[in-house]
């Protein structure tokens, strides 16, 4: 009974504390112009959270589309999904922009095995994107366990006719699992241009994931300046078979691995960009970009990565026409094709910005995943940066600490210019390569209530962006 007791009173006790909280918010010190801004912002999120269109778009795109990579059928089908979506939510025009496009297609299911002591192991594994097949009775060769793309140079050629283990981590004392990722990609980009030059045989890569499981993560790898005789298939591993594997190869060096892959790079395919957008009230020729990436992996449904970047993308939009907040400059969204191996989209996108000698002020991309909102990174110069800044106190309450100086972005990356500000929305990194790149990243994976404020997040830093980002004229650093 005294345990109950204190436990009600805790809760009390914690009610309440919450509630100084939220009084301590709402009694903030704004300016006049602030609290405009702050009524404004609380109204996007509460329209994303009660009225929230993204998480049933993202239902239908994953649902009765799936996977679309770049080239396939669904690709296609996503454009026309994209377009008709668009006109849906009432944007003033919308259009598509012709891109030719990589089409690598994976082919029949891969296998891997390997015997140890009379016991054959299978091996959860998939070819990477733009990988050649192997034969077609696949490859049997003794494996060589390397850590890094350097280890495997100082080895040189002794890697001759073996099949090259990368079983580089992450380094998971690193907070931001994309800093993690980025610390050992390099492997799985580059590891048949590295090894192929030393007659190997094959690549094998450690999956990109901080998890250790038994799904296969795929992903774009290389074969750069490499004569064709020199390339080699290579694929992926899941993390658990890695560390079985590695912990096999001390038991025996000399075991052999074998797998089979049946992936093929065909001709470049037609597709497209799918774009629309609001015409600015006092200044349209000014264009602020919001957008993800509409292909993705074949493997699952690019629920993450980046389906939902495209629905918050739109539900940018939505909200502003929902709220009828008009805004001064065109807002232009953009569902871009091909960053997965690629970004052909993001390249004609900027190109055809140049040619038509359009006037961009902002871009904002969402390709980290639907998880909770953390924050932004921000690309621009000194003075808008500052800027930037500025607005923490109206974005905090909301758990948007985050608005430190960093990259934007793949898709609005090209767009990068001294008077441009990019932005990169940065939700919580800590479970996103459990499903990237990944039969996993399918829609169950995603909190509505994540996604939705997902979208207001994007949708306040535009309104933000739209009202005082050119009041300031902006200087060179």
């Amino acid at each position: 009974m005294k345990k109950l007791l204190l436990l009600f009173l805790s809760s009390i006790l914690l009610i309440s504390c919450n509630q100084k909280q939220e009084k301590i918010i709402d009694n903030t010190q704004f300016s006049a112009e602030e609290k405009i801004d702050s009524t404004n912002i609380k109204t996007l999120f509460n329209s994303a959270l009660t009225e929230g269109k993204s998480y049933e778009w993202l239902r239908d795109l994953t649902q009765n589309i799936g996977g679309r990579l770049s080239g396939s059928p669904e690709a296609e089908k996503a454009v026309i999904w994209g377009e008709k979506l668009m006109k849906e939510v009432g944007l003033d025009s919308v259009w598509l922009q012709p891109v030719m496009v990589p089409h690598w297609v994976r082919g029949e299911k891969e296998v891997a095995t390997y015997t140890i002591n009379n016991i054959q192991k299978d091996v959860p594994i998939c070819a990477l994107g733009f990988s050649i097949a192997t034969p077609k009775t696949g490859i049997l060769a003794e494996v060589i366990e390397v850590k890094s793309l350097k280890e495997a140079e100082e080895i040189g050629e002794k890697l001759r006719g073996k099949i090259i283990f990368f079983n580089g981590a992450f380094d998971n004392t690193i907070i931001n699992t994309f800093q993690a990722y980025g610390g050992c990609a390099g492997q799985r980009y580059a590891g048949a241009m590295v090894c192929g030059k030393f007659g190997a045989k094959a690549v094998i890569v450690r999956s990109m994931t901080n998890s250790i499981d038994d799904y296969p993560h795929t992903g774009t790898m290389s074969y750069g300046d490499l004569p064709k005789e020199q390339y080699i298939p290579t694929a992926a591993i899941s993390s658990r078979a890695a560390e079985i594997l590695s912990a096999d190869l001390k038991k025996d060096p000399t075991l052999k691995f074998y797998f089979k892959q049946n992936c093929e790079t065909l001709a470049d395919a037609p597709s497209f960009n799918v774009v629309g957008e609001i015409k600015g009230a006092k200044t349209p020729e000014n264009i602020m970009v919001v957008g993800g990436h509409l292909d993705s992996w074949d493997l699952g449904e690019g629920a993450h990565d980046d389906g939902a970047g495209i629905v918050q993308s739109l539900e940018v939009a939505y909200l502003f026409k929902k709220n009828n907040i008009k805004l001064k400059n065109t807002l232009r969204v953009v569902f871009f094709m091909n960053e997965e191996n690629g970004i052909r989209g993001a390249l004609k996108y900027a190109e055809l910005a140049k040619l038509n000698k359009e006037k961009h002020i902002a871009g904002l991309e969402s390709d980290e995943g639907g998880h909770t909102p953390r924050g932004f990174s921000i690309d621009a110069n000194t003075v808008n940066t500052k800027l930037l800044q500025s607005w923490k106190k109206l974005l905090t309450p909301y758990g948007l600490h985050d608005l430190d100086k960093g990259s934007s972005g793949a898709d609005i990356s090209p767009l990068k210019a001294e008077n441009v500000t990019l932005v990169g929305y940065k939700p919580d990194s800590q479970r996103y390569f459990d499903y990237h790149h990944s039969s996993t990243d399918t829609f169950d994976k995603v909190n509505k209530r994540e996604l939705e404020l997902g979208s207001a997040s994007m949708a306040s830093i535009i309104y933000l962006m739209d009202k005082y980002l050119y009041s300031n004229t902006p200087v060179k650093p």
